[in-house]
């Protein structure tokens, strides 16, 4: 039992899901940052306020704000990782189409195996015409 916990342990999936989580949490703080420092002051600007913030807005111990904030964030943060997943598969659909044009392309062996082939064949084709006359 402890060898299979190990062989699950140190596979590939569970190792690359352990950096998934690492780099996401990092990726999180970025785009938190992103949202709080950049996106949110820009809305402020537009709406004509300085910074929106809605954290304040409380009906006695009922802090709806900083629900409202919790669900801006959420939006914002969806739509940067929506525009980011957008740019890498962009980026990942013209790599495949590379990859493809370069496989459509024989390679010398089998160009030559191709015209040993048709050789054959036009001796084939000669030695039946000889037979038959």
């Amino acid at each position: 039992m402890w060898n299979e916990f190990k062989q699950f342990a140190v596979k590939g999936n569970v190792m690359d899901l352990a950096v998934g989580v690492i780099i996401g949490a990092a990726f999180g703080k970025i785009v938190s940052s992103l949202v709080d420092n950049i996106i949110m002051p820009i809305i402020g600007l537009i709406v004509g306020k300085g910074h929106i913030d809605f954290t304040k807005l409380a009906f006695g111990n009922i802090k709806y704000g900083l629900f409202i904030q919790n669900v801006v964030d959420f939006f914002i943060i969806a739509f940067s990782i929506f525009i980011v997943i957008k740019f890498l598969n962009r980026f990942k659909k013209k790599e495949e189409q590379e990859e493809a044009v370069v496989e459509e392309v024989p390679d010398r062996t089998e160009v030559l195996l191709a015209e040993i082939r048709d050789l054959l064949k036009e001796d084939k084709e000669i030695l039946r015409k000889s037979e038959t006359s």
